[in-house]
């Protein structure tokens, strides 16, 4: 029968134990040691075979959203068939940059330290110009501003130098 994760390690395993870590120095000190380690940065996207080419051009400053060849419907988010008819058949088209706020909620709390800063903090659902959803941030503006209906338009966040996030801002 294995031991619990890392046991048997000189140096130990470290594990996440609701939000703080939790580090196992040796296999008989029994619980461990629990450190909280503040992150200064909110969890980033983790591109992959379907979002890579979506990643690669918001990190250019570029909107772009998924085009389905056979039916001719966009979609958001990035996946490997489309949506609508589930062909296979997609293309990356440039996107307006355009949206609509169709849900909002202002976030006076942050549920991760790397969005203290950031409070209050508006994540909204916007209706893109080309007819999907996608779920962001409204930026640059005071957040009891926004409204549903409220005219948006893109704009990025680079977050690191691999990481750029697209946000909107008022139009």
């Amino acid at each position: 029968m294995r031991d619990e994760a890392g046991s048997g390690r000189p140096g130990g395993a470290v594990q996440w134990n609701r939000g703080r870590t939790v580090v196992h120095r040796h296999h008989n000190f029994g619980e461990g040691l629990i450190v909280t380690l503040p992150s200064a940065l909110p969890p980033l996207p983790r591109p992959y075979q379907d979002t890579a080419a979506y990643w690669e051009a918001a990190r250019e400053h570029r909107f772009i959203i998924q085009k389905c060849t056979d039916c001719g419907e966009y979609q958001f988010y990035p996946r490997g068939v489309c949506s609508h008819c589930l062909s296979s058949a997609l293309d990356w088209e440039e996107a307006s940059g355009k949206a609509e706020v169709y849900s909002f909620s202002v976030n006076y709390r942050a549920p991760h330290p790397g969005f203290a800063e950031a409070t209050p903090f508006v994540l909204a659902l916007v209706t893109l110009a080309e007819g999907p959803r996608m779920m962001t941030n409204i930026v640059d503006c005071d957040p009891g501003s926004v409204r549903i209906g409220m005219a948006v338009t893109v704009t990025f966040d680079d977050v690191t130098e691999e990481v750029t996030l697209p946000k909107f801002r008022p139009a």
